[in-house]
């Protein structure tokens, strides 16, 4: 099979196309013919050898932590899926999906939601259960609150805005001006432009701040969250002194594979109540691209990689 590996950490020319053989499916796995894999940020920070998670004693390794496609075999004691089922997942961080082929243990499995393309479908998992880990797991976001998201144009964030709205949430969020009129339209009530305005001087008594940027934004974030509030980030770990000086929550995370939060974001795709944008779609064999556009540009929501058999 094709896939896209590196061998050794650096820049866009470490990724490589190279054979491997397709792998066979243990117990509980999965074996999924890839039609699509999306680009997120850990995919370049773990090629450049900047995530702790995996180091030098991983390489070669296949990048990708999402993909949809189609099942091609199932492992022993796999039960709820079947040959041929259209389906979408999250990676646990020791399969990678920019490969003709995946493992995936079923248990992080679900079906692919009917209303998408498999190019769609690839641009959801990670990103969507980031979102709703952060606001829900995390933020314990709830209807009739108010959150602002720090980026709420990108990949997580445009997400994130819908999923708010969703469950009945008020959402405000900080873009630049040429995204306004995007984050409008998937419902934010509130828009902010970075470039031109102060969100601290817009925006007060948040319940929730979810932080997609780190850095000043999220010091200055304190100043709009209400007592008792939560500051949740993707990114550095929010200062616990400002937290216990307003009684509010602060934390940090990393999203983790959950087919159950995965399923329920498929039910609000298929209600046409979420939709992921699809920025751009390169094939497989221009991941170097993909890579270089996710990291260096101005994004609205995803970049795509179909894999052509």
């Amino acid at each position: 099979m094709k896939a896209v590996t590196i061998h050794s950490f650096g820049g866009p020319e470490v990724l490589q196309l190279e054979n491997l053989p397709i792998p066979e499916p243990a117990e509980g796995q999965v074996l999924v013919r890839v039609h699509a894999a999306s680009v997120n940020p850990v995919d370049w920070k773990t090629r450049e050898g900047k995530y702790p998670a995996v180091g030098a004693d991983r390489l070669p390794l296949v990048l990708g932590r999402d993909i949809a496609g189609h099942i091609e075999r199932c492992g022993p004691g796999v039960h709820g899926f079947a040959v041929g089922d259209a389906v979408y997942a999250m990676l646990d961080r020791e399969h990678g999906g920019y490969a003709e082929y995946v493992i995936v243990s079923a248990g992080d499995l679900a079906a692919k939601p009917g209303r998408l393309e498999y190019t769609g479908a690839a641009a959801v998992p990670l990103a969507a259960i980031t979102a709703w880990q952060g606001l829900f797991d995390h933020g314990q976001l709830h209807s009739g609150q108010h959150v602002l998201i720090h980026g709420g144009a990108g990949g997580v964030g445009h997400l994130a805005v819908q999923l708010a709205k969703a469950r009945g949430a008020r959402v405000s969020t900080v873009v630049s001006a040429q995204d306004a009129g995007f984050v409008r339209s998937l419902g934010a009530d509130e828009v902010i432009d970075y470039q031109h305005e102060r969100f601290e001087e817009r925006v007060h008594d948040v319940d929730l701040v979810f932080d997609l940027i780190n850095g000043e934004t999220q010091d200055r974030s304190w100043q709009v969250l209400k007592r008792g509030g939560a500051l949740i980030s993707t990114l550095r770990k929010p200062s616990e002194e400002r937290a216990r000086s307003l009684g509010a929550r602060a934390a940090n995370y990393q999203a983790q594979p959950n087919a159950a939060e995965l399923d329920a974001v498929g039910r609000l795709i298929d209600e046409n109540r979420v939709r992921p944008h699809v920025e751009r779609v390169f094939p497989l064999e221009q991941a170097r691209e993909a890579q270089q556009l996710q990291q260096n540009g101005h994004l609205r929501g995803k970049v795509v990689l179909e894999v052509l058999h």
